[in-house]
């Protein structure tokens, strides 16, 4: 394949964070301008199921995220932006992979072990409340990845082994069926870190410690106050690579400002004075896009034509390379 594809999702379970926007959105929306490289980016409802039970959220937060990707200027017109849940051959191919998948390659996935070892720590049974949606994630994320034909597929470290996996899934089923799937590969930047969030732990819904994305500007400031630094008075030097404020910055600003920044907490910069800086640069790049955000979430039909369209445009391919794939494994026309 001569132009490189690349793919993202994000998973509608909830508000957008400074986590996803650093993380995700801003290096995706970046790609997406390169005439070189084919975009693909989804929202992923379908795997919101295995762990949101409450359906009002799931259908909030979709809008939400798609208003998100469309406000910060996501070209939808060069970019296939779409809803997982438009494309039916996703799951049609998530059943076909399925059928190629070791069970025992599922008994490795991260977050199934780990919820078997919470279980038993407990004193439980190893697989009390873990449904088949944890089970096979993996499955439903390689379909994800490997209906497109994806190339490259921006990861955090904690999915880089569900990556792996949809390389070994795909290995089998062009073992077994012939050459039909590209092998992806992770991209993980290193100068997209994981921010922390308030208490200093990765920012996530998980652990109710996110700054919202599109706070107005007053209550963004509020948040950023509550970011929580040591007991270190001002004028006491205070160390930038012990600090979550500091980081959240550095996702923030270029290396000369980041340069000054780790200066002035050698000098002594008091919480208070680098908590305000760190909130006007924060503000001052979002600020922009938050009329337009707000405008779309007025008008949810714009956002939804968007995406029925971009379902289209995906569809295009989908439901050829799904006929092939049916073909491959025997499921065609008696003649």
């Amino acid at each position: 394949m001569s132009k490189k594809t690349v793919l993202t999702g994000i998973t509608t379970s909830g508000t957008p964070h400074l986590g996803n926007y650093v993380g995700a959105i801003r290096p995706a929306i970046r790609t997406s301008s390169d005439p070189s490289v084919a975009s693909y980016y989804f929202l992923a409802d379908y795997h919101a199921l295995v762990k949101c039970r409450d359906p009002e959220r799931v259908h909030r937060s979709t809008l939400e995220i798609a208003a998100t990707w469309m406000a910060l200027g996501l070209d939808t017109e060069t970019a296939t932006f779409y809803r997982q849940s438009d494309i039916p051959e996703i799951p049609e191919l998530t059943w076909l992979l399925t059928c190629m998948t070791a069970k025992g390659l599922m008994n490795r996935s991260h977050a199934y072990k780990a919820a078997v070892q919470d279980n038993e720590q407990a004193g439980e049974d190893a697989d009390l409340g873990i449904n088949m949606g944890l089970f096979s994630y993996p499955i439903l994320m390689s379909a994800d990845i490997l209906m497109f034909n994806a190339t490259h597929v921006p990861v955090g470290s904690d999915q880089l082994q569900h990556l792996e996996m949809a390389r070994d899934i795909a290995a089998r089923f062009n073992h077994h069926y012939g050459d039909h799937f590209a092998l992806p590969e992770a991209v993980i930047d290193s100068g997209n870190a994981v921010l922390p969030g308030l208490d200093g732990r990765k920012m996530s819904k998980s652990y109710n410690n996110t700054i919202p994305l599109w706070l107005e500007s007053k209550k963004l400031r509020k948040h950023i106050m509550k970011i929580k630094t040591n007991s270190l008075e001002p004028g006491e030097p205070k160390d930038p690579d012990d600090s979550a404020l500091f980081t959240i910055y550095s996702a923030f600003v270029d290396q000369n400002e980041r340069d000054e920044m780790r200066q002035a907490f050698a000098d002594g910069i008091a919480w208070g004075q680098a908590k305000q800086q760190v909130f006007e640069r924060i503000d001052q790049e979002l600020a922009p896009s938050r009329e337009r955000y707000q405008d779309l979430m007025a008008n949810p039909e714009e956002v939804e034509a968007v995406l029925i369209k971009g379902g289209l445009r995906a569809r295009e391919s989908a439901s050829v390379f799904m006929q092939q794939l049916r073909a491959a494994v025997g499921i065609r026309p008696l003649k």
